[in-house]
């Protein structure tokens, strides 16, 4: 795995285009994407998600991000979110983070965030559980991102949504 393949996280808060927006950079780009391991994770629960199904997830998306470095051909690939949101979901529905999420936070490096604005319709889905709280986990998404002194971006637009992550992007590549 090169450490130099620099690493673009597409994150947000729910029912904003992250999926999408991430496939859809990666063939632009002509790279690899690393999807969201929660969903597939949740979606073969069969009791309600608790604090050791976050661990679960948590270890999930790093193995699947490293899984994806190891083949990576190009210097580029994006993440479908990462696990930043383990610890938003934890906070939100747990009140409290697993240590080990905690710890790793500051080791993880991602060399940009583009965070997605709650612009667009919401899309029922039975892994979305908060579409009133839009406006709150885009505040956290913030703080976030902050805290952790990552740079980021705003992406938003309905019908310019890819290319202006496009734009973001190449704004970035072109300082790097």
């Amino acid at each position: 795995m090169s450490s130099s393949i620099k690493k673009i996280a597409i994150v947000g808060p729910e029912s904003t285009g992250k999926s999408t927006l991430t496939q859809q950079l990666a063939k632009h780009y002509q790279t690899l994407w690393v999807p969201e391991y929660a969903r597939y994770y949740c979606a073969a629960l069969t009791e309600p998600c608790n604090l050791q199904d976050e661990v679960n997830m948590f270890h999930g998306q790093l193995a699947l991000e490293d899984s994806i470095l190891a083949i990576a051909d190009k210097d580029l690939i994006f993440c479908d979110t990462t696990f930043i949101t383990v610890k938003i979901w934890s906070d939100e529905v747990f009140g409290k983070t697993p240590q080990i999420v905690l710890d790793a936070l500051p080791n993880y490096h991602y060399d940009l965030y583009l965070l997605m604005d709650i612009d667009l319709p919401w899309q029922e889905d039975p892994l979305r559980d908060f579409p009133h709280k839009r406006e709150h986990f885009m505040n956290i998404w913030h703080q976030e991102l902050q805290a952790l002194n990552a740079e980021y971006m705003l992406v938003g637009g309905q019908q310019d949504r890819l290319q202006n992550a496009i734009r973001a992007v190449d704004q970035f590549l072109l300082k790097s």
